[in-house]
């Protein structure tokens, strides 16, 4: 009798010691079962292991990703795909323990609680699905760059008989990044788990410009023209190249201009050949050589138009088809640029015309909103010039005969003064730049190659005189001498000379 009273008593203070303190009776793991009415999303876990309901949801959570979902967009660009092309997943999130410790925790009277409400409720934990980040920006990326297109502004075109006008087109741009959170707030929070219709989030792009403010547009407000006569054929092409593709530019109140990607890349396929063009002190050939006169004509335009000048770079060298301080270079390896902001109160046009006797000609057309009696002078002064005393022969390894001249390039430091008068009168002048421009003495690039130790010596002490005038001589000498032999060996051997007249530039 003692034995049993005293199991009795052990298991009734048990239970007591459980009411009082919350301990759960029933230890919880993978094979405790989950009781009636409680669901994970819409999956009916009653009854089942945590390894039971976990193997049911990843079932159900398999067979969404044939589901089909469709993107919208404006204009019935739709796309579709399915959920497991989005790259659906599921994992739990301590879900499903919290589904089993229902009614197994906490007191006898908390425990009866919970297992009524279950059985008059039913409890539902969500069913947290996700889909891959880095899939949906692929899928949305894809689909901008085929459905985007960019706003275009209205614009003018000049012709013989005045100006035509081209009336812009509205632009749509994919969201990318709103059209996500769109997709993942409807797949994730509203979602019914069947085909899904998802709008995309789209901008709409105005363009700018009309009729009515582009028919204004018709006073010139800058005009400028250089001649490029001493041009090989090449550099022609370049410049007339450069020249249209600037020519017909409708710039906006506000917009900027850079003249490097109007007119670049410098490449065959663009339309440029090779010509002479500035690197370190050298002019040597590169596609493109001559295209800074192009940007050097239209600086000059805008300056006469008095738009507001961003960058502009001198050359390293001086150039003769403008004075001092008046040019602008432009140097697409060398980041050199020419840039200018639209700040009148009208949209402007730019006219580039090249002509068959070698002129090219910027002429900025806009409002005009100067008065009559003001003139504008643009004033170059040279504060110092730099004349090389001597002479400089580089030997090459180009066959003895070989004498290429490159002529001095006197070296200047300038300013350009903007010189503003009113019925005659000066009323101001202001510093507009400042530029330098390196020295670099008359220079011969001289081939000393050959088998004969007598050649070379004769070339190699003429070398050692420092006059390139006394080196052609010998040169053609010994050219003259070897000319059967460079003959046969299919070389050809000449004396050429860069007499600097402004055909080639940076």
């Amino acid at each position: 009798m003692q034995k049993w009273w005293k199991k009795i008593l052990i298991t009734t203070a048990f239970s007591i010691c459980c009411m009082s303190t919350g301990l759960d009776v029933k230890a919880v793991g993978k094979d405790s079962k989950i009781e009636e009415g409680v669901k994970i999303g819409n999956i009916d876990v009653s009854g089942m292991s945590i390894s039971e309901a976990e193997g049911a949801v990843g079932t159900f959570v398999e067979s969404l990703k044939d589901v089909r979902i469709t993107l919208r967009l404006e204009g019935g660009q739709d796309t579709v795909g399915t959920a497991g092309e989005f790259g659906i997943t599921w994992e739990d999130g301590g879900e499903l323990e919290e589904a089993a410790m229902l009614g197994k925790r906490g007191n006898i009277v908390q425990r009866y609680k919970t297992l009524a409400d279950l059985k008059r409720e039913g409890r539902s934990y969500p069913l947290n699905i996700s889909f891959g980040s880095d899939v949906l920006d692929s899928i949305l990326n894809s689909l901008g760059e085929t459905y985007d297109q960019e706003a275009v502004d209205a614009s003018l075109t000049k012709t013989e008989s005045g100006f035509q006008i081209t009336e812009g087109q509205t632009g749509r741009v994919l969201d990318v990044a709103k059209s996500k959170e769109a997709v993942l707030n409807y797949l994730q929070s509203s979602w019914d788990y069947g085909n899904a219709f998802i709008d995309l989030v789209v901008t709409v792009e105005e363009p700018k410009g009309n009729a009515e403010t582009l028919n204004k547009v018709k006073d010139v407000l800058g005009t400028y023209t250089t001649s490029y006569k001493s041009s090989g054929p090449s550099r022609v092409t370049n410049v007339r190249t450069g020249c249209n593709h600037i020519n017909g530019v409708t710039l906006y109140p506000g917009e900027q201009c850079s003249v490097l990607d109007l007119i670049t890349p410098f490449s065959v396929e663009n339309g440029y050949e090779l010509a002479g063009s500035y690197l370190n002190g050298q002019v040597v050939n590169s596609l493109g050589g001559g295209i800074c006169q192009v940007s050097t004509t239209l600086y000059n335009a805008v300056l006469n138009a008095e738009l507001q000048v961003d960058e502009r770079s001198n050359h390293s060298m001086i150039v003769t088809y403008v004075d001092p301080s008046a040019d602008a270079a432009i140097s697409e390896s060398g980041g050199k640029d020419f840039k200018f902001t639209n700040n009148k109160e009208y949209p402007i046009y730019i006219e580039g015309t090249t002509t068959s006797d070698k002129t090219i000609t910027f002429t900025i057309y806009g409002v005009e909103d100067r008065s009559s009696d003001r003139k504008v002078e643009y004033v170059s002064e040279v504060l110092e010039t730099n004349v090389p005393p001597t002479e400089k022969i580089i030997p090459t390894g180009d066959p003895v005969g070989y004498v290429n001249v490159q002529s001095v390039h006197v070296g200047y430091k300038a300013r350009l003064w903007k010189v503003v008068t009113e019925n005659g009168v000066e009323v101001s002048r202001e510093q507009v730049n400042s530029s330098s421009y390196a020295a670099v003495p008359r220079t011969a690039s001289v081939g000393t190659a050959t088998a004969d130790p007598n050649v070379a010596a004769q070339i190699q002490a003429a070398i050692a005189t420092g006059s390139i005038d006394y080196v052609k001589s010998v040169a053609g000498a010994l050219a003259a001498q070897e000319a059967a032999a460079a003959a046969a060996a299919g070389q050809q051997i000449g004396v050429t000379e860069d007499m600097g007249t402004g055909a080639t530039d940076g």
